[in-house]
């Protein structure tokens, strides 16, 4: 292509998905000349005349993703009136939809912007989780939505990023004798405090498999049975003064932890 070509994205939302659609088309093709003009939050019939005008005195054509049928039906007779090529975007998928499973679409524009809303809420959760792992600054405590307690090894930070993929806003502390717990910690109200144990024999095992793992010899003070059985009472202790949720973590997947707290908060 030499001449400037002119591509049309049409749309009662953003106009997002069917830009993305001709975007990747132009790639696939010695395009560089198209001309790329999106017209959005499309609500009344002569706006699509107007656009559809312009389209035949430039010799473009239109993508659109409409779900309001009269736009629809206003964007099928100009393309025919006129003489532009007008892709349907969507129409063909939620025709498919409702054929096969006999349901009605919304006719609502704009509702994945709003999955892109729960989507972007997801990637600050995650980035929330890792910020605030393993005890790394007491104040995100005071921020989260849900704060895990427990000895090394319980599974908090996986459970921590395992929420933050479902949108919830997660810190973890690591409980241990020697550390004093923050203030932090005793200022959230209870309900937003979970606190998960393991039975000593379990996390023995774990622990043990952790140090072969870095190459360490056995013996360490960290996969000591006795020590374990004093890490856990004293977090048990701290968990029985917090008068928050405890749940046993031995033999769980991180999947069904992760119910059992989704379901107390």
């Amino acid at each position: 292509m030499t001449d400037q070509q002119h591509l049309y994205i049409c749309s009662d939302s953003i106009g997002g998905t069917a830009e993305s659609v001709a975007q990747a088309t132009i790639r696939q093709f010695n395009a560089e000349q198209v001309k790329i003009k999106r017209y959005g939050h499309i609500r009344h019939e002569d706006e699509i005349k107007k656009m559809m005008e312009e389209a035949a005195e430039t010799g473009g054509f239109v993508a659109y993703t409409l779900v309001q049928p009269e736009l629809r039906e206003m964007m099928k007779a100009e393309s025919i009136r006129l003489g532009v090529r007008a892709v349907d975007i969507m129409w063909p998928m939620m025709q498919a939809f409702i054929d096969t499973y006999g349901d009605a679409p919304k006719q609502q524009p704009g509702l994945l912007h709003e999955m892109d809303a729960a989507y972007f809420r997801r990637v600050e959760a995650i980035e929330f989780a890792v910020k605030y792992d393993d005890g790394r600054d007491a104040r995100g405590m005071l921020q989260a939505e849900v704060v895990l307690i427990g000895i090394s090894r319980t599974s908090k930070t996986p459970l921590s990023i395992f929420l933050a993929h479902k949108g919830i806003k997660v810190a973890n502390f690591p409980v241990m004798p020697e550390v004093m717990p923050p203030a932090e910690l005793f200022k959230i109200p209870s309900h937003r405090i979970i606190g998960l144990t393991i039975d000593a024999e379990n996390i023995l095992k774990i622990r043990t498999e952790r140090l072969k793992a870095l190459g360490l010899p056995d013996g360490s003070r960290y996969a000591n049975l006795q020590r374990i059985v004093e890490e856990l009472e004293y977090a048990h202790d701290l968990m029985k003064q917090l008068g928050c949720t405890v749940i046993n973590v031995t033999n769980k997947a991180i999947e069904e932890t992760a119910d059992h707290i989704m379901e107390y908060i």
